[in-house]
């Protein structure tokens, strides 16, 4: 199973990006699919999810600036980001959770910079 991530890349504060993340390989469902980031020194934290059944969840953090999606078809999923501040820069992860099993993707780079 792969997943892979694209999407980043530098923008100014208060812009916008759109990440997408593409499952491919032996599976053919999921329960949930995520992004989770991590910044210079810090640990891996959630950022958003999203279940097959299309409720999604946000951290305190990017609630209102950032918005998951998904294709359960296409198992691809995507996370809007907008009103980007410094503080969101950290590379961000694909995470795909399905019976038991967690997939991670290799991460795509987000600096938010004037």
């Amino acid at each position: 199973v792969q997943l892979q991530a694209s999407g980043g890349g530098v923008v100014q504060p208060g812009g916008s990006l759109r990440l997408s993340c593409a499952a491919s390989g032996s599976i053919f469902g999921f329960n949930v699919m995520a992004w989770y980031r991590q910044a210079p020194g810090n640990q891996r934290e959630w950022v958003a999810r999203i279940t097959s059944g299309g409720s999604t969840n946000y951290a305190d953090s990017v609630k209102g600036r950032f918005t998951i999606s998904g294709d359960n078809a296409k198992m691809t999923i995507h996370l809007q980001m907008n009103s980007l501040k410094p503080e969101d820069t950290a590379v961000y992860y694909c995470f795909l959770g399905y019976r038991g099993n967690n997939y991670w993707g290799q991460g795509t780079l987000v600096t938010v910079s004037s």
